[in-house]
């Protein structure tokens, strides 16, 4: 593609206020100049720069990219003609930021806007976007993408030097309606006469000084702005991308478990402690079946304790082969009242969990002991159960699937919460289109 570059021929004029020399770079496309020296708004379609707005007090302001700085954007030479302060007042702060007017010849204008380190590509549009239906929060579309609104404000230009395509003072204002979808930003200038259109691209600042060869630009920006990528998303999407799929493996294989468990309830039978008897009271159950494949087995424990502790020492035994699994389990419970009212430390109820125990036919050996020295004999139920789920395996996959998840995306939503926190609305929007860049 071949590309037009800039005529470097310009028409001088003097400033019929001050006398300076102005510069016109796009004469028959500019309708207003404005005096870089005095600051005076002048009528650039009059052959003798009629005055339009005198303001000798002019803002000092010293532009990043110097009016008359070539520069090519998307591949064509644009030269910076005009500059402006605009600023905006909410909740009593001022927020001001710096638009450039981009004039090529064949290819019209372009414009830049630099706030904070910020910067954006804007062209105007000559269609109007659409409102989408069922939104909870007002959006437009365009081409396809959904724009979310994020602030509205009242615009003032407090400064401005060089030339511009519409007809320009200091001081104006216009209501400003701005929608993002990272890295664009959809603006709406809404004026007594008309509403303008223009669509915005982040844009990096070192991009920036390339394009212009202006490598004093400030390459560190400030904060979180409106339409600015997410960089943290890319990173965040490729675990997602691994973590997703292993998640739903994990919820299928916790849900086969819960549906093929049996629960089956082989044994139960209630016995009592008594201290006094020693080691007689030591008792070995009667026999039970254990069916169905290789599970496992829990054994659950309800005493009746009061300010008292008991330890159970338990031995699973095959009947047939005379094996004996050995496990044991404490209770321990106590009660009562303080200055801060009751409380109560312990429980009644505990069970062990024995796994991968085959079926056949098994007894129970128990043997409680210990206690307070002073106590009632104790009342205690013993219940076996076969084939129960367990859950502390996947209790820890989870945690092992869902803090990589969480740590990669957390910098995500605090950098969505930093944006917004910025806009017309509360909270963050996570709302991450597919081909936004870093995505």
């Amino acid at each position: 593609m071949v590309t037009a570059t800039v005529p470097v021929r310009a028409t001088t004029l003097a400033c019929p206020n001050c006398g300076s020399s102005i510069a016109l770079h796009a004469q028959g496309w500019a309708v207003t100049v404005a005096c870089s020296s005095c600051g005076s708004v002048l009528d650039a379609l009059d052959p003798n720069l009629r005055v339009l707005q005198e303001h000798a007090m002019r803002l000092p302001h010293t532009p990043a990219i110097p009016l008359g700085t070539r520069g090519k954007i998307r591949g064509v030479e644009y030269e910076v003609i005009g500059c402006q302060r605009v600023a905006i007042e909410v909740e009593g702060v001022e927020y001001a930021w710096t638009e450039y007017v981009c004039f090529n010849p064949y290819h019209g204008f372009l414009y830049l806007s630099a706030y904070e380190g910020h910067w954006n590509v804007i062209e105007k549009l000559r269609r109007k976007p659409s409102a989408p239906s069922g939104s909870s929060r007002p959006a437009i579309t365009l081409d396809g993408r959904t724009y979310h609104h994020f602030q509205t404000a009242v615009a003032r230009t407090t400064m401005a030097m060089g030339e511009f395509p519409w007809e320009l003072r200091v001081g104006d204002e216009v209501k400003a309606r701005d929608f993002i979808s990272p890295p664009f930003i959809l603006s709406a200038e809404v004026s007594d006469q008309e509403v303008t259109w223009s669509r915005g691209e982040y844009t990096d600042p070192s991009d920036i000084a390339k394009m212009f060869g202006v490598p004093s630009i400030d390459r560190r920006p400030e904060g979180v702005f409106a339409n600015q990528p997410n960089t943290h998303v890319r990173a965040a999407r490729r675990v997602a991308k691994v973590g997703g799929p292993l998640m739903l493996v994990w919820f299928l294989m916790l849900l086969a478990v819960i549906l093929l468990s049996q629960r089956d309830e082989v044994f139960t039978e209630t016995y009592t402690y008594d201290r006094t008897r020693g080691e007689q009271n030591a008792l070995v159950t009667g026999p039970f079946e254990l069916r169905g494949r290789t599970s496992n087995v829990r054994i659950t424990l309800r005493a009746a304790l009061e300010n008292d502790w008991t330890y159970f020492g338990l031995a699973l035994i095959n009947d047939g082969t005379g094996q004996a699994r050995d496990v044991g389990k404490q209770l321990s419970f106590y009660s009562g009242r303080d200055s801060d009212g009751r409380w109560s430390e312990g429980s009644r109820n505990g069970s062990v969990t024995l796994s991968s125990v085959p079926s056949g036919r098994y007894l129970l050996r128990i043997m409680p002991e210990g206690g307070e020295p002073i106590g009632d004999p104790v009342s205690y139920t013993v219940s076996v159960k076969r084939d129960v789920p367990a859950y502390s395996h996947f209790v820890i996959a989870f945690f092992a699937l869902i803090i990589p998840m969480a740590l990669v995306w957390a910098p995500v939503i605090g950098f969505e919460s930093r944006r917004w926190m910025e806009s017309d609305h509360e909270g963050a929007l996570l709302n991450f289109p597919k081909d936004e860049d870093g995505a």
